[in-house]
């Protein structure tokens, strides 16, 4: 009786997952309407006509779905609730709480900064603030579903956990080094004005969460776009043995330069998934994939920018290397234990 309730129970979160977040039955729509529309799939067109549609769709609708639940979530922790909550942890602890915190916030690297910067004036740690920092656009609710989506449950949960720990550490290393004369000092001059938040009724939420969706798609669906083009090309134009010559475990600095290659770009975690999804299905290494997506979430050029505003260059350089070192640390122990994740 047991094992009939264990299989039972497999059946249905693989129906969840391959159905439900991977759309498969989508897939297999698409596919039906693209033959009877006269497009031949096995072509190298028709393939990537295929790719690009169904991934759009299919990241699109999740994303909406994804950020209307997370922006309800969000509504019950307003900055000022946030700043609480961190004001009330001190230690470890503390960067824990900031890193978990940054899941429930918006997807973008330079959306977080603003918040970074609040957390800061307002004389949290700084070690605290960078923590949700390097948590809030690398790590989040939605990548966790998409993500399952794409690579299955034991990926997507390795890479939450390892984003938040590098979050972690990170944040204590910064914490133990005394930075704190290298954060510019408009920011520490600023009054921390502490305005409490107007109590939100479910159909205030419900409105916050669909303007959010509205502003987020906006926002993010040209990289979406981008993504999947990338992602289309990758995987019906580019030779197998191209990618595992770079990328491939053949070439020992392959994390190394997928993370430096990430780092000047710029997108989301949702832009990044089709191209990785495509990199996967060429044979490149899964912690090269996962070390490349860490490095365009986090340490994107605009971000980057954005922060060399709120604090000094040697912060910035000590910010930029430890998120990287973290990165390709994490990309190498995925490759280590590849066999098991896939």
């Amino acid at each position: 009786m047991e094992v009939i309730t264990l299989e039972t129970l497999k059946i249905i979160f693989l129906f969840i997952q391959d159905e439900i977040l991977g759309m498969k039955w989508l897939n297999d729509l698409i596919q039906k309407i693209l033959i009877s529309a006269g497009i031949n799939i096995d072509s190298k067109v028709g393939a990537s006509i295929h790719f690009f549609i169904y991934d759009i769709i299919k990241i699109s609708v999740l994303l909406c779905i994804l950020i209307f639940i997370i922006s309800y979530i969000q509504s019950y922790f307003p900055p000022e609730r946030s700043k609480k909550i961190l004001g009330r942890f001190h230690g470890v602890w503390a960067n824990i709480v900031s890193a978990l915190l940054g899941t429930v916030t918006p997807f973008c690297s330079c959306s977080s900064i603003p918040l970074f910067i609040g957390f800061t004036s307002a004389g949290l740690p700084l070690g605290v603030t960078f923590s949700f920092l390097i948590s809030s656009p690398m790590v989040d609710l939605g990548s966790l579903v998409l993500l399952i989506s794409i690579f299955g449950t034991k990926v997507a949960v390795a890479y939450v956990i390892v984003g938040l720990v590098i979050a972690v550490v990170g944040g204590i290393f910064i914490e133990k080094l005394h930075m704190e004369k290298y954060v510019e000092d408009f920011i520490k001059k600023e009054d921390s004005v502490d305005i409490e938040s107007p109590t939100l009724t479910k159909r205030d939420r419900v409105q916050f969460s669909k303007k959010q969706v509205i502003e987020t798609l906006k926002q993010v669906f040209p990289y979406i776009v981008i993504g999947v083009g990338i992602g289309a090309f990758i995987h019906n134009w580019i030779p197998e043995s191209w990618i595992e010559t770079v990328l491939g475990s053949k070439n020992p600095f392959g994390v190394v330069l997928a993370a430096l290659v990430g780092i000047p770009m710029y997108a989301d975690i949702f832009g990044t998934i089709p191209v990785a999804e495509a990199l996967l299905s060429k044979g490149a290494q899964l912690g090269t994939i996962l070390a490349f997506m860490m490095a365009v979430t986090t340490l994107s050029l605009p971000s980057l920018i954005m922060l060399r505003k709120a604090v000094k260059p040697k912060l910035l350089a000590l910010f930029i290397a430890v998120c990287t070192m973290g990165i390709v640390i994490v990309g190498y122990l995925f490759n280590l234990f590849h066999a098991f994740f896939i």
